[in-house]
C-alpha cells in the first residue's frame, strides 16, 4: 500500500493542482481543470454533483483528493474553502485579463505583463519547499563544481543560471547538448552538484542526464513546474 501524500496547507491547493496537471490521468486532469476554473463553485458541490459536472466517477474524485494528501472530498473541500476565504487580492491591483488584445495600449500591456510576472512569482513561492531550498543552497556553497543541464528553451535558462552563479564565485558550467550532458554527468563525483532544468519535467535527455549524475554520486537538483514529473522522481 502506497503511503498517503502529506496533506496540503490551505493556500497551496490551487497552485499545487495547477503544477501537477500534466502528471495526472486524463480523468483526473478533467477534474483538476474544473476545480481550477471554478474553485468557489466546487466548495458548494457534493461529490456526486462534482462527478456529474466533470463526467468522472466518484472514485476518481476521491483518488485525486488522496493524491493531494486528503482522506476524501469533504476534507479537501473544507481546506479549499479556507484557501479561497483567506486569499486577499493585492491592494489597488488592477483587475486585468491576462490576454493582450488589439486595443491595448503600451501602458496596459505593461500592466498585464507585470500582473503575470507577479502571479508567477507568487505561485513559485507558494510551491517551494524552503527546507529543500536551504539544502540546495548548502550543497552549492560546499560544491567542488556545479553543472546545469537543459535543452531547448531550458538550455537558455541554464546558460543564464550559469552566468548568475559564476558571478558569485562558483565553479559552474551549463551543458545544453544531450551527448555532452551524458558524458559530463558520468564524470561527476560526490562533491559535485547537478541541476537539471525542464518546465515539463519530462524532457528525456534531461531526465537521463540527471539519472546518470545521480548514479555517479553527485547531489541532484530538479527545477521544474511539474511536481509529479519523471525529473522530480530522479
Amino acid at each position: 500500500m502506497q503511503p498517503q501524500a502529506p496533506r496540503l496547507k490551505p493556500g497551496k491547493i490551487l497552485d499545487t493542482l495547477g503544477a501537477m496537471q500534466n502528471s495526472l490521468t486524463r480523468v483526473a486532469q478533467r477534474i483538476a481543470q474544473y476545480i481550477l476554473r471554478a474553485p468557489q463553485r466546487v466548495t458548494q458541490l457534493s461529490i456526486a454533483e462534482l462527478s456529474r459536472e466533470t463526467q468522472a466517477g466518484e472514485a476518481s474524485v476521491i483518488r485525486l483528493c488522496r493524491t493531494l494528501g486528503y482522506k476524501g472530498f469533504q476534507d479537501f473541500k473544507m481546506d479549499l474553502a479556507i484557501e479561497l476565504a483567506t486569499a486577499e487580492p493585492e491592494a489597488n491591483a488592477p483587475l486585468l485579463d491576462a490576454e493582450i488584445g488589439d486595443i491595448d495600449d503600451a501602458h496596459t500591456i505593461g500592466l498585464k505583463l507585470q500582473n503575470t510576472i507577479n502571479n508567477v512569482l507568487s505561485e513559485t513561492l507558494n510551491l517551494l519547499d524552503m527546507h529543500q531550498v536551504g539544502q540546495v543552497v548548502e550543497a552549492l556553497r560546499n560544491s567542488q563544481s556545479v553543472y546545469i543541464f537543459g535543452v531547448g528553451s531550458s538550455g537558455i535558462t541554464a546558460e543564464d543560471m550559469k552566468h548568475k552563479l559564476m558571478r558569485i564565485g562558483l565553479r559552474v558550467d551549463a551543458v545544453t547538448n544531450n551527448h555532452f550532458m551524458y558524458m559530463q554527468a558520468t564524470l561527476l563525483n560526490a562533491g559535485d552538484v547537478a541541476i537539471a532544468i525542464s518546465h515539463s519535467g519530462s524532457s528525456p535527455e534531461t531526465v537521463h542526464a540527471l539519472t546518470l549524475a545521480k548514479q555517479a554520486g553527485a547531489t541532484t537538483v530538479a527545477l521544474t513546474h511539474n511536481l509529479g514529473s519523471p525529473l522530480s522522481e530522479v
